[in-house]
């Protein structure tokens, strides 16, 4: 089943290790299959997506939506903004965005998918690798 998340950052201002989860359960896969960043201002930063071992603090839950509106299981992955995730390696993947209101990117990931599962790759997180962050918006697009 495909399931979709989509918010704007709050509170904590994204940076290295700060940004929007997608968190895994544990013994229970899920697929990242394409994720989308969009700027909120007029001030150009850099974005990465990189897999994280332990989750930062937890704050608001996204609501997820599944594809199929008459089929809705509980998701395995859950979407979040958090703070100070411990990331597990360099990025996937990294852009940097314009000084413009809806700069932005989309990144996408093939028929399968970045496979998340177990405990030891907990979940995927939106930071900012160098440079001051900024608010932007996003999204998660993920098969479980």
């Amino acid at each position: 089943m495909r399931f979709y998340a989509a918010a704007r950052t709050v509170t904590t201002t994204p940076g290295a290790t700060a940004g929007p989860q997608l968190e895994g359960s544990t013994n229970h896969p899920f697929w990242v299959v394409e994720v989308g960043i969009f700027n909120t201002t007029a001030t150009a930063f850099q974005v990465g997506l990189s897999r994280y071992s332990v989750g930062g603090t937890a704050g608001a839950v996204i609501t997820e939506q599944a594809e199929d509106p008459e089929f809705t299981p509980l998701t395995v992955a859950t979407g979040v903004n958090s703070t100070a995730a411990t990331l597990a390696g360099g990025p996937y993947t990294f852009a940097s965005i314009g000084a413009a209101i809806g700069a932005g990117v989309i990144w996408t990931f093939g028929k399968n998918g970045l496979k998340v599962a177990g405990a030891t790759d907990g979940g995927m997180t939106i930071y900012v690798p160098s440079g001051t962050g900024q608010h932007f918006d996003f999204y998660w697009v993920w098969e479980e």
